[in-house]
């Protein structure tokens, strides 16, 4: 594929953290950021067990006209590994079968993609679980596309795996960049024909999306878990303190309202 056939296909990568999990940026920054690169058509923010800071995303996305459209998402815990449930309305909750969880997704009307599998760590999905699943007379069941390219070491570690998987049973592959940090952002990244989430949810149906992406050196992987343990720090500084002040207020997971408790997005 040639550089100017690239241009001509929408970029989206599906797999970002914030602040409301284990993200070191906020749901503010990493917009401004992707919006500033101009790289991304489309962006996924999937936290960990959570939708609020993807449902506050997309609504900042929208008020402020910008150019990349937001995808809510959700990295789902499961007990057979990790699945990225995607364009959902309500949460999913975590440690129910990998086959609950796809249906459940399924169920609102959302595309599951198991993340970075084929390592071999209890949070990667395995070919045992996995093949059930796709070859189910029941297609609430399947996965919709497997996530073939990951540049983390989980990534890396279940790469040819995972190719080989998707390749003999038919499966979407797409390439996303699991960033917890900004820089980290469109380091793995999905081309599919059109621009928009609509057409990346198509392009997802028909097979027609491709991986790309370059693997993290080592160190840089040390550099985003110091960022992590301060994050965590201000977290715990900010919920004791909240606990002992009674004032309503917590950790600040990155959107308008964030800090408030029960939070709530406040638009504009």
């Amino acid at each position: 594929m040639t550089e100017d056939s690239l241009e001509r296909l929408g970029r989206a990568d599906l797999h970002v953290h914030t602040w409301a999990s284990d993200g070191t940026a906020s749901v503010v920054d990493v917009l401004e950021h992707v919006e500033a690169t101009g790289f991304l058509d489309v962006v996924a923010i999937a936290d960990h067990e959570r939708i609020d800071a993807g449902l506050a995303g997309r609504e900042i996305a929208r008020d402020r006209g910008m150019n990349v459209a937001v995808i809510v998402g959700e990295e789902i815990t499961t007990r057979g590994g990790h699945l990225l449930g995607l364009f959902l309305e309500r949460p999913v909750p975590p440690w129910k079968s990998l086959r609950w969880s796809i249906e459940a997704v399924h169920d609102q009307g959302g595309i599951a993609i198991p993340a970075h599998p084929f390592a071999p760590v209890h949070i990667c999905a395995q070919g045992f679980s996995l093949r059930p699943l796709v070859t189910s007379d029941d297609p609430a069941v399947r996965p919709d596309a497997l996530e073939t390219f990951n540049p983390t070491a989980l990534g890396k570690w279940g790469h040819r795996a995972s190719v080989r998987f998707a390749k003999e049973h038919g499966l979407a592959e797409v390439g996303n960049s699991d960033a917890h940090t900004n820089v980290a952002i469109a380091s793995g990244w999905s081309t599919f024909p059109g621009r928009t989430p609509d057409e990346l949810r198509a392009a997802i149906a028909a097979g027609t999306t491709a991986p790309h992406g370059s693997f993290h050196g080592s160190l840089g992987q040390i550099g985003v878990y110091r960022r992590q343990l301060s994050k965590y720090a201000r977290d715990f500084a900010a919920d004791t303190n909240g606990r002992i002040r009674r004032n309503g207020t917590g950790r600040d997971l990155g959107y308008p309202g964030g800090t408030e408790r029960p939070p709530r997005f406040r638009a504009g």
